[in-house]
C-alpha cells in the first residue's frame, strides 16, 4: 500500500479531490461521506504519486514506508473498507464554485464566528473576485474549537490552522474579533452595512444529564474542562479538583477521550504543546491514578471514532481497561464499528503494568444519580442489558441492579448543542437555527452554516461541503436580486465598529497575538504559549499602529451610543 490515512484526518476531502485516479473515498458526492469517520485510500489503486500528501491540511497522509509502529493499525482500517466493491467515476467530482453576478455592487457578507464553518464559507465566498467577507467572533482569537477544543496533544489537527490563515490572507478578508454580535452591534446593523449575515456560531452549549445532583460542586462538563485546558479565556480562571484518584466521565464520544487522555497523560510530554500554563500546572500537580469513561450502551455503540481510540492505544504510558464482554459478530458490523470492536477486544487482552494511570471504558451503565452534599462524593448508577429487536434495533434495558462509584470529579459529555441567537427563529428541541440548506426560515438575507445549521455532527472537513451549500444558496440569492442592497459604503463599517468596540482585533491585530504566542513558545521549547486573559490580548493589540477615527464619525457613533 502505497499511502495511508493515518489519524488524525480532518475529512475535508482536499485529498480526494487531488488524488489523480480517484482512489480516496468516500468522496463529497457519496451518502455516507456525511456519516464517515475518516476517508481511506484504497491500497490497490494508489498509484504513489503523493499528490494527496500536499493536499492534506492536516499530515495524515504518509506513505505506507514511513509509518510508525502505533500507526500500522491503518494498513487493515483502510484495506477494509475497500473489501466491498465501490462505483466510482473516473475522478471525483468537483462541486464548482458559486459565480456572482459583476453587474451590481459588490457582494458583501459577515460571517458570525471564526471556526472551520465559518473559514470554509469566507474561503468559497472568496473564489469570487470582489467580495468582501468580514468575520466576526466575539472572542479576541479566531478558528473555534480548533484552538479551544481540539486536544493540544493533537497538534497535526490544529495545523489545519495553516489553511485557514492562508484564508485570512486573502485580499477581501477582514477579522472583527473581540466583537459580539447582538452586544457590541446588532444583526439589523450588520445587514446595513452586508448583503447577507452568514451565522456560523457552532454549539456553544452542552446537553444535561437531568439527574439528581447534578448541580453539584465537583460535576462539571467535559467542555468546560477542554475550554480550560485549552486556554479559552472565558475558562482560563476555572478551577478543577484534581487530588484525588479517580475521575468518572459519563459519555464515551472523542471529547471524552480527550479528556481522559489529558489527565492521565505524562505532563512533561504536554509542556511540550500549547496547552494552557494554568492546566498544566495543575496536571503536574494531580494525584489521579484512573478516569473510568461510562457508557450507557454497549461496546458497539460506542461513540467515539476509530482514529481517536487508536490513537489513545498508541499512548505508551497509560493503560486501557476494558470492563464486561465484548458480544458481537463483526462479520455483521459496519467498517467502523468492526474496526472498534477489534481495537476493544486488542485493549482488553493486555495487561495492565502495576503503578501506570489507567483508562477504564465501562458499558451498560446508566447514572441516576450524582451523590455528595455540597461536593460530589461519587455517582450511582444503573446497569442496563442490551436487546435486539426482530428488524435488527438495539435498545437498553434496565436490570435493576446499581452501582457506585467513588469519584470528587465528574465531567459530563454527552453532547453540544446549540443556544438560541437573539432575533433568529429557533427549533429548540434540534438545538438549530431552522433552515433550508442554510436560508434561514423567514429572516430574508440571514444564512447558517456548520453545527448550528445541522446539529454537532461530522468532523472539522465535513464544514467544507456544509459551507458550499450554503454559500451557493447565498450566492443564488445574491443573483436572483433577493439580497437588499447595504445601506453603508464598504469604508464606513471598520470606523463604525472601532468606535462601537475600540477593542476590535483585527486582523493585524491577530496576526501580533499570534507572531507573540509563537515566539513565548519558542523561548519555552513549546509550540504556542496562549494568551489567557483579555487585558494581555489588549496589550498586544495595543502595539498594532491604526488611523484615527474621525471626529464626524466618532460623534455620530457617541450620539448612537
Amino acid at each position: 500500500m502505497p499511502h495511508v490515512v493515518t489519524q488524525p484526518c480532518c475529512s475535508d476531502a482536499s485529498c480526494a479531490y487531488a488524488c489523480p485516479v480517484n482512489c480516496i473515498h468516500p468522496t463529497p458526492d457519496e451518502p455516507d461521506f456525511l456519516t464517515a469517520e475518516m476517508v481511506y485510500i484504497d491500497p490497490a489503486s494508489c498509484v504513489d504519486c503523493g499528490a494527496c500528501v500536499s493536499a492534506c491540511p492536516v499530515d495524515a497522509i504518509v506513505p505506507h514506508t514511513k509509518l510508525q509502529e502505533s500507526q500500522e493499525r491503518y494498513l487493515s482500517i483502510n484495506a477494509d473498507f475497500y473489501k466491498e466493491d465501490r462505483p466510482r467515476r473516473l475522478l471525483a467530482p468537483v462541486i464548482p464554485a458559486p459565480a456572482a453576478r459583476r453587474d451590481i455592487e459588490p457582494l458583501r457578507v459577515a460571517i458570525i464566528g471564526s471556526g472551520p464553518s465559518a473559514m470554509y464559507a469566507a474561503d468559497e465566498l472568496l473564489t469570487q473576485p470582489g467580495v468582501q467577507v468580514n468575520v466576526f467572533d466575539r472572542l479576541p482569537t479566531p478558528h473555534g474549537l480548533v484552538r479551544a477544543g481540539v486536544a493540544p496533544d493533537h497538534q497535526k489537527t490544529k495545523q489545519v490552522t495553516r489553511l485557514f490563515d492562508t484564508i485570512a490572507d486573502q485580499r477581501g478578508f477582514e477579522y472583527y474579533l473581540n466583537v459580539e454580535v447582538g452586544t457590541d452591534i446588532s444583526h439589523d446593523e450588520l445587514l446595513s452595512h452586508h448583503h447577507a449575515v452568514v451565522y456560523a456560531v457552532g454549539a456553544s452549549s452542552d446537553r444535561r444529564l437531568g439527574i439528581p445532583g447534578e448541580e453539584l460542586s465537583g460535576c462539571v462538563s467535559a467542555t468546560d474542562f477542554v475550554a480550560w485546558y485549552n486556554g479559552h479565556p472565558d475558562h482560563a480562571g476555572a478551577t478543577f479538583d484534581l487530588s484525588q484518584r479517580r475521575v468518572v466521565i459519563i459519555g464515551n464520544g472523542n471529547v471524552a477521550l480527550d479528556a481522559a487522555r489529558i489527565l492521565t497523560s505524562d505532563p512533561a510530554k504536554l509542556a511540550r504543546t500549547d496547552i494552557a500554563a494554568h492546566a498544566l500546572k495543575a496536571l503536574r500537580e494531580s494525584k489521579i491514578e484512573e478516569v473510568v469513561i461510562v457508557g450507557r450502551r454497549g461496546p458497539a455503540q460506542s461513540a467515539f471514532t476509530v482514529p481517536e481510540f487508536s490513537g489513545l492505544l498508541a499512548e505508551p504510558d497509560i493503560d486501557i481497561v476494558v470492563e464486561g464482554d465484548i458480544e458481537a459478530d463483526e462479520t455483521a458490523l459496519d467498517h467502523s464499528t468492526a474496526q472498534k470492536i477489534a481495537m476493544l477486544r486488542e485493549a482488553q487482552a493486555g495487561t495492565p503494568t502495576p503503578g501506570r494511570k489507567r483508562i477504564t471504558l465501562r458499558y451498560l451503565a446508566a447514572p441516576t444519580q450524582i451523590l455528595g452534599d455540597d461536593n460530589v462524593v461519587g455517582v450511582e448508577f444503573a446497569r442496563n442489558s442490551l436487546t435486539v429487536s426482530a428488524d435488527g434495533n438495539v435498545a437498553i434495558t434496565a436490570t435493576g441492579e446499581l452501582d457506585t462509584l467513588a469519584t470528587g470529579l465528574v465531567l459530563t459529555s454527552i453532547g453540544y448543542r446549540g443556544v438560541p441567537v437573539a432575533g433568529l427563529p429557533f427549533d429548540d428541541r434540534a438545538g438549530v437555527i431552522p433552515n433550508e440548506g442554510g436560508r434561514v426560515q423567514n429572516t430574508p438575507g440571514t444564512y447558517a452554516v456548520g453545527w448550528i445549521k445541522r446539529g454537532p455532527s461530522g468532523f472539522i472537513g465535513t464544514n467544507k461541503s456544509c459551507a458550499q451549500e450554503t454559500v451557493n444558496a447565498l450566492v443564488d440569492d445574491y443573483n436572483a436580486g433577493l439580497l437588499n442592497a447595504p445601506k453603508y459604503a464598504a469604508a464606513q463599517l471598520p470606523r463604525t465598529i472601532r468606535a462601537l468596540q475600540p477593542a476590535t482585533v483585527d486582523r493585524a491585530g491577530w496576526n501580533a497575538i499570534d507572531r507573540v504566542e509563537l515566539e513565548r513558545g519558542v523561548a519555552q521549547n513549546r509550540v504556542r504559549d496562549k494568551i489567557t486573559d483579555r487585558a494581555s490580548f489588549a496589550a498586544v493589540v495595543a502595539s498594532v499602529p491604526r488611523p484615527r477615527l474621525p471626529k464626524r464619525l466618532a460623534a455620530a457613533v457617541a450620539a448612537r451610543i
